[in-house]
């Protein structure tokens, strides 16, 4: 049984290996932009809260994009649905950096700008997950979502690492440039794709025209699916009770000390640790039990998020700023690790358990949940850290993550039972 990562689909599959490298350079700079962002916000206002707002700002036009893009994936060919997404997202890239240029001052205009990227984004996602299916085999879908999510976590680790080297050389204009540039990898890799036209749904009948119905038909088999469902419900007691991103400003500008280096080094720590735990993933695809592993691993997300904040609590007198720092490092690498591995499996899940007419809404339910459930989290943890401070947001959304966990564990045994060799919804 192999250990290391399975690179089985690269090598094997033209399509997908053009499609993945295209996406991987392009997320260097999304993730780059998130926390360039991040910063500027924090930078023109000085407000934890205000950064949370960036959250509010991207939930909006990803909850209605995810819902209607995924009916646009299900009835238009999937390639061009992705490319005309990708290109929005490139002009927003562009819009980024002018402004950063022009020396804009304003809030306003960087939600602005987070909102235009997050619509484009709901859209492009769920386009991109859905082709895997077409041109992967399905006992590759398990390494190719470990390839996926490797692929994110080195993202997450140069795109940060690169930001706050930017925004400290260069400023925010360097940051958002770069990320201008390297955008266009995501348009080389979707441009090179086949056609990839809709499937016909059950019983031969045309895909369903994109509207309020077709959405309405992908919630209606997700009420009737536990299983699928499950994955989404987990996710969001994941990131709506313990998103710690939203505290990174403030832990390097006054915790930890640091600045933007401190930012960039605690979002490249939970990175760092996803790209170790998928290095050694060769076994994820040998494992029955999915659903099981999906809620262990969240578990582990929530204790790592309460280590983050007695941490951050240690900072303040326990040890010195530097020791707790690395105390801090190390509890966003495991959280990193338990993501990652719980991504894996969720996404196999989804993909493997939904039939090919209605990928596409479900992919656009799944990104809702996994993009805008962070952001959701992002917004209630600057409110609550107003009252409770930073530390202790993160300690308590850690520990009130794991017992949701075993509150739905209990509520729902049969989602622990999953079996990969024979996928129910």
């Amino acid at each position: 049984m192999p250990l290391l990562l399975d690179l089985a689909p690269l090598r094997e599959n033209a399509p997908y290996r053009r499609l993945y490298a295209g996406f991987t350079l392009s997320n260097v700079g999304s993730q780059l932009a998130v926390v360039a962002i991040g910063l500027q916000v924090y930078d023109l206002t000085r407000s934890t809260a205000a950064v949370g707002i960036v959250g509010l700002c991207a939930l909006v036009p990803l909850v209605v994009m995810g819902l209607y893009g995924g009916t646009l994936v299900d009835h238009f060919d999937r390639r061009v649905v992705g490319l005309i997404a990708q290109s929005i997202a490139f002009v927003t890239s562009i819009l980024c950096a002018l402004q950063a240029w022009a020396g804009n001052t304003q809030v306003w205009v960087l939600y602005l700008l987070v909102a235009l990227w997050n619509g484009a984004f709901a859209v492009a996602s769920p386009a991109r997950s859905s082709i895997y299916p077409r041109i992967l085999r399905r006992d590759q879908l398990p390494a190719a979502n470990a390839l996926s999510v490797f692929a994110m976590n080195a993202s997450m680790t140069v795109g940060p690492l690169m930001a706050g080297v930017l925004v400290d050389a260069g400023g925010f204009k360097a940051a958002y440039t770069v990320d201008a540039v390297i955008t266009t990898a995501a348009l080389w890799g979707l441009a090179k794709l086949p056609a990839l036209p809709p499937e016909p749904g059950e019983e031969g009948a045309a895909p369903s025209k994109p509207g309020l119905r077709s959405v309405l038909d992908g919630f209606a088999f997700l009420a009737t699916r536990p299983n699928v469902r499950m994955t989404f419900v987990a996710d969001i007691a994941a990131m709506l009770l313990a998103q710690p991103r939203v505290l990174f400003p403030a832990a390097g500008a006054v915790i930890f000390g640091g600045g933007a280096r401190t930012v960039g080094a605690l979002s490249a720590a939970a990175a760092v640790g996803g790209i170790v735990a998928m290095f050694f993933s060769g076994r994820l695809g040998h494992i029955r039990r999915q659903g099981l592993a999906i809620m262990v691993s969240i578990v582990g997300w929530g204790f790592a998020i309460a280590g983050f904040g007695a941490a951050m609590l240690a900072a303040g007198g326990v040890v010195d700023r530097g020791t707790a720092l690395w105390f801090g490092l190390l509890a966003m690498a495991v959280a990193g690790a338990s993501d990652s591995v719980s991504a894996v499996f969720r996404t196999t899940i989804l993909q493997a358990a939904t039939p090919d007419h209605l990928r596409g809404r479900l992919q656009g339910v799944f990104i809702v949940v996994v993009a805008g459930g962070p952001r959701l989290g992002e917004m209630a943890g600057g409110f609550l850290s107003t009252g409770v401070g930073e530390a202790w947001t993160a300690v308590l959304g850690g520990m009130a993550c794991v017992l949701a966990i075993v509150v739905l564990s209990r509520a729902q045994p049969g989602f622990l039972r999953y079996d990969a060799r024979h996928p129910r919804p």
